[in-house]
């Protein structure tokens, strides 16, 4: 056996109802598409710089494993679309095991694709290319754009195929993140009325995720707050990058408030608030203008889980926890004008520069403007926006700002130019990474990981992708990957 990762396990040391014991799916001829190096060897401090090629493919499908990998698949529920199902579960999805890195910070290490599990109800459990493609290219600009997410550890070709609309090269995703927990955890404990597993698995979040809070007087409001403090934060940074979620259900809200689950997500380019990419979003659900308030709802749905933890008194228990919501809001306005303000070079925002926001916002929308070039054209002095009675008073209101703070035109460009990129993950360049990958081509799919490692930064040799597409080659529709 050659050398391989040493897992360091604790949440199948939780009650068996939190999990399924489960093996991934037997492949003959996997092979190796990507490996992120960086991210095993830098940042998880894993032993495996030296092996092959297959000894990768090999790991990475699932086809040989460590005897300290105990592979589980993991029970939750989750309101889809706002309707309640009480069990879900990783239908196609099996953890390998927990990782401690050199400065003992613990990710859990996933394969995504690697075959049915006891929670696939009728799904065969796989991944076809196109889905991987997507999530690795998409995971890793996002945490280069300074967003919190998953990442990407590896992608591995099965060497079969699936069948969807169509039969499609079949492919493994290995994911990286510090928890596969989610709101929806939570839902499925509470639907069971399983009060024990509701304090272990509070008791095992803070323990894991917020420390800071073990020894508070009250461990389920404090948990409350902390989630939405990071939830908030994140989502507030998906709206700064013109990033849709696509498929905000409570199953795919992380507690640890990272972005997770890339199935039809998209950024932006032309600018619309209602802008919807998911092909199952039919009622704009989660639409971009509406995730901070979707991010809210999710909450509420956590928060009522741990209403009988709180106290006998039901009554009393839903006063706290309305009490604690109603600060947790206070969050998401505030991070939302946080990032948006900075994005004008405003570094200490006051309420009225949301009125400077949204009238950018509304030229953008009226003019059909790009989302991310926009705003990267800000901070040039010599472009030309198009002189119309919007963004004159967006002019007027910004210049007024910026004096009244004494802030120079040069200070502003110097934090616009930290947080509006010049590099996003335009529809249009994924989707000819994907259409390469079918061919057995990845040039598109490597450039896009090199140019979205410095995002904020002009890179002419990848200068093709920063340009918006040309209205014929606007991607209006994303698809989930099962």
């Amino acid at each position: 056996m050659f050398p391989m990762i040493k897992f360091n396990n604790t949440y199948n040391k939780l009650p068996s109802n939190f999990f399924e014991p489960t093996q991934p799916e037997i492949f003959n001829a996997p092979k190796l598409l990507a490996f992120n190096s960086e991210l095993a060897n830098q940042e998880l401090g894993l032993s495996i710089i030296n092996l092959t090629e297959v000894e990768l493919s090999k790991l990475f499908s699932g086809q040989e494993l460590p005897e300290s990998s105990e592979p589980i698949a993991l029970a939750y529920a989750g309101h889809q679309f706002g309707h309640f199902v009480p069990q879900l579960g990783d239908g196609r999805a099996v953890l390998l095991g927990e990782v401690l890195t050199p400065e003992n910070k613990r990710f859990d290490i996933q394969l995504k694709g690697s075959g049915r599990t006891y929670f696939s109800r009728g799904g065969d459990g796989k991944s076809s290319l196109g889905p991987v493609i997507r999530e690795y290219v998409v995971s890793e600009a996002m945490h280069f754009l300074r967003v919190p997410t998953t990442r990407a550890l590896a992608a591995v070709l099965t060497g079969e195929e699936i069948f969807r609309e169509a039969p499609l090269p079949g492919a493994i995703l290995t994911r990286v993140a510090s928890s596969h927990i989610r709101v929806g955890t939570f839902e499925f404990l509470a639907a069971q009325s399983d009060l024990d597993g509701l304090k272990i698995l509070v008791n095992y979040c803070v323990e894991r995720h917020y420390p800071n809070i073990k020894n508070d007087e009250n461990i389920y409001l404090s948990f409350i707050k902390e989630v939405s403090k990071k939830q908030s934060r994140m989502v507030a940074k998906w709206m700064s990058l013109g990033f849709i979620h696509g498929v905000m259900n409570t199953d795919n809200m992380s507690i640890s408030g990272e972005t997770i689950d890339f199935g039809p997500c998209a950024f932006m380019d032309n600018f619309s608030n209602q802008r919807v990419f998911s092909s199952i979003d039919r009622n704009a659900r989660y639409a971009y203008s509406n995730q901070m308030e979707i991010a809210k709802w999710n909450l509420t749905r956590l928060a009522s889980c741990l209403i009988p933890l709180l106290s006998d008194d039901e009554d009393k228990a839903i006063e706290e926890i309305q009490k604690t919501i109603n600060i947790c809001f206070e969050f998401y306005q505030k991070d939302w004008l946080e990032q948006m303000s900075r994005k004008f070079g405003i570094e200490r925002p006051q309420e009225s520069d949301e009125k400077i926001i949204n009238t950018f916002l509304t030229y953008l929308q009226q003019n059909d403007l790009d989302f991310t070039q926009s705003f990267r054209n800000l901070s040039d002095d010599s472009f030309s926006f198009n002189d119309t009675e919007s963004f004159k008073e967006f002019k007027f209101l910004w210049n007024n700002r910026l004096t009244d703070s004494s802030t120079s035109f040069e200070q502003a460009k110097e934090i616009m130019e930290k947080v509006n990129p010049v590099f996003i993950p335009r529809n249009h360049q994924v989707e000819r990474a994907i259409q390469g990958a079918l061919k057995g081509d990845l040039t598109v799919f490597n450039q896009m990981i090199e140019v979205s490692k410095s995002p904020f930064k002009e890179q002419e040799q990848f200068a093709e992708f920063k340009v918006p597409p040309k209205e014929n080659e606007r991607i209006t529709a994303t698809f989930c990957g099962t």
